[in-house]
């Protein structure tokens, strides 16, 4: 019986470690190599996460070095060219100075040889000018046909401004004294020459106008205004002050406007050249403050020269309101 027994269990962990044990070593066998899968992947991607990590450690510091670089060096070759340009600037301003006072030196017109003529010689001279006297007008007659239209719109800038006035028609009044200052320009001097300034610069700017003004109904369109004054300041007030007077506006002025600012005399030239070849009539008006003309612009036949009174160094400021 007892022999039965032992033989039967031992069937039976025979038959059950045959049944089982098989099963039991797969499962085994199936996790330890996912595992294995599970530890590889892990390796892989934290070895993909240190060589990302190093990469961007590495493009942190080109980052860094590469804006250290770019400071350091703009900021040296900006101070360096900064430095360059300055000394240019002082050597052309010494250069240019040193031209100014060497042309200021230079003998421009040669002094002729006098000679004392002979009697005769005077005779024939005295026959010879009073030809070209009577064959060439005056310079004060140019504006002689035009006297009596020059002289009513003269007097009629001694009424009351007219305010509403169309663009180009004076919208101030004038003062007696600067009537006469006109009479004299247009009917003594032709049109070309010099007159005392009027103590502003503003009403310096209100003459210029009147003369605009009167031109207007002389030529028309077919003339351009000119206006030299070596500052910005400067220009800007006459700028103000003819389109207050004439009620005119910003693209007036300008190339291809009735009136040409001007701060340099070399251009004024060129630009009345062209005017002229173009059969147009260039009107220059020039500045108080300029204290030299240059000789080309004696040229022209319609110019305006304000000259500052002896005793007085320089024009003052004031706007063209305070005067009627």
């Amino acid at each position: 019986m007892a022999d039965g027994t032992v033989t039967g269990e031992l069937q039976k962990l025979s038959s059950g470690g045959q049944a089982s044990g098989p099963n039991e070593f797969g499962a085994a066998k199936i996790s330890q190599e996912k595992l294995q899968l599970l530890e590889l992947a892990t390796c892989e991607l934290r070895d993909r996460r240190d060589a990302l990590q190093r990469e961007i450690n590495e493009l942190r510091c080109r980052k860094q070095q590469l804006e250290e670089d770019i400071y350091s060096s703009f900021a040296g070759k900006s101070d360096a060219i900064a430095r360059h340009v300055k000394g240019f600037q002082e050597y052309l301003s010494g250069a240019l100075q040193g031209l100014a006072q060497t042309v200021d030196q230079l003998e421009l017109v040669a002094q002729p040889l006098q000679v004392q003529p002979s009697p005769l010689d005077r005779q024939q001279n005295h026959v010879k000018d009073d030809a070209i006297a009577l064959s060439r007008p005056a310079i004060a007659e140019i504006f002689r046909p035009d006297e009596d239209l020059i002289r009513s719109c003269l007097q009629q800038f001694l009424s009351q401004p007219d305010f509403y006035a169309d663009p180009w028609k004076l919208r101030r009044s004038l003062g007696k004294t600067d009537v006469a200052l006109l009479e004299d320009w247009f009917f003594s001097q032709g049109g070309r020459g010099a007159q005392f300034s009027r103590g502003l610069r503003a009403h310096n700017a209100l003459v210029g106008a009147a003369i605009i003004a009167v031109l207007g109904e002389l030529y028309g369109d077919r003339f351009q205004c000119l206006v030299l004054a070596g500052e910005p300041e400067h220009l800007g007030e006459w700028r103000r002050g003819l389109q207050d007077a004439l009620g005119l506006k910003r693209e007036d002025f300008g190339p291809n406007g009735g009136i040409v600012l001007f701060d340099r005399g070399e251009a004024l030239i060129e630009r009345a050249d062209r005017l002229e070849d173009q059969g147009e009539l260039p009107l220059i008006l020039v500045d108080s403050s300029e204290h030299s003309i240059d000789v080309a612009l004696l040229q022209f036949p319609l110019w305006l020269a304000f000259a500052i009174r002896p005793g007085r160094q320089h024009e003052d400021s004031d706007s063209l309101s305070n005067y009627e």
